[in-house]
């Protein structure tokens, strides 16, 4: 059990994201060659579903902390409860995905427990006996290595999509292990009031095809050409800095070093010159079409396919051939 991988299982209010169930599939390749068993741990208010699914995707036990107090995700709370749990049975590894929930919680836990933390790990691999990760670093232009030799378990959030989805198989058989944990509320230092939704809901980390749009888009207006592309293919709208910077489109939007990291299948850049702290957001997408006027623009050289040329005379092209192709 000492040297077991464990996964956090995210989900809001108790619906849970399939994509919270990716780091089950690496986790059991680390704990194939480590010996052991690739275990998760959910944080909620009745998490037996959750639980079951978590079994379905390959988790051999699932490790548990229930009540009225974990409902909705609050930091306090949870990372109380993931610190607890954490310490009392020592995984080797504890795996989190690189999402606003993940990091948020990764770290109150690691602060609490006073480890250290490797955040938007996009490889992990076991070498010497030891668990080794690997991040981006300087803009993405570097990978760098992380181990911590000295405390268990391993702390790390994981960029999403790094690594394949495992399959689903119902008749997966599992333990779940309750453990009882309660917080005061004077431990508390914050309490949810209400959630507010915004107008729409933007998606970018899971989505499998994003056309975002930069300086170049010009106006507000030009965002609204990119949606109906995105609609066509059933995909996302993301944005560099400088188009949230002019107030264009949201920072939900944004995609970079100050925004989110994206992995989709298909990413295409309208007007994205291809700035160092933009790439880094979107570099190891699958395939990267650059759409930009400036023959000599940096995103090309990122880029799978690139056509030089007006976006808007462009994207309605390919809205119509898209249109005609999908029997839109």
């Amino acid at each position: 059990m000492a040297n077991d991988v464990w996964v956090y299982i995210e989900h809001k209010e108790g619906a849970v994201s399939p994509m919270s169930f990716e780091l089950l599939g690496i986790g059991k390749i680390l704990a194939s060659d480590l010996g052991s068993n690739v275990c998760a741990f959910v944080i909620g208010d009745g998490v037996d579903g959750i639980a079951k699914e978590a079994i379905a995707y390959g988790a051999s036990k699932v490790f548990a902390v229930e009540g009225a107090t974990y409902k909705t995700f609050l930091p306090d709370a949870y990372s109380k409860a993931a610190s607890f749990l954490l310490d009392k049975y020592k995984p080797e590894v504890a795996l989190f995905r690189a999402t606003s929930q993940g990091t948020d919680l990764a770290a109150a836990t690691a602060g609490q427990l006073g480890f250290g933390l490797c955040t938007d790990s996009i490889g992990i691999k076991v070498d010497g006996g030891q668990v080794k990760l690997t991040r981006a670093a300087f803009g993405g232009n570097y990978t760098v290595t992380v181990v911590n030799e000295k405390a268990k378990p391993q702390i790390a959030t994981v960029r999403p999509k790094s690594f394949a989805m495992p399959e689903k198989n119902d008749a997966n058989q599992g333990e779940v292990v309750k453990e009882a944990f309660t917080v005061a509320d004077a431990d508390l230092h914050s309490k949810v009031l209400e959630f507010v939704k915004a107008a729409t809901t933007v998606n970018l980390v899971e989505a499998d095809i994003i056309v975002a749009g930069g300086r170049g888009v010009g106006k507000p207006e030009g965002f609204d050409l990119l949606k109906q592309l995105a609609d066509v293919l059933g995909g996302a709208v993301g944005a560099s800095r400088a188009a949230v910077d002019s107030g264009w489109i949201p920072y939900e939007h944004q995609v970079g070093q100050t925004g989110k990291t994206v992995k989709p299948k298909i990413y295409i850049a309208c007007g994205i010159s291809g700035a160092i702290q933009h790439l880094a957001g979107m570099r190891t997408s699958d395939c990267i079409v650059a759409i930009n006027k400036d023959p000599d623009a940096p995103i090309f050289k990122a880029a799978s396919f690139g056509i030089v040329g007006d976006y808007a005379q462009v994207i309605p092209k390919l809205i119509e051939k898209f249109k005609s192709k999908l029997n839109k």
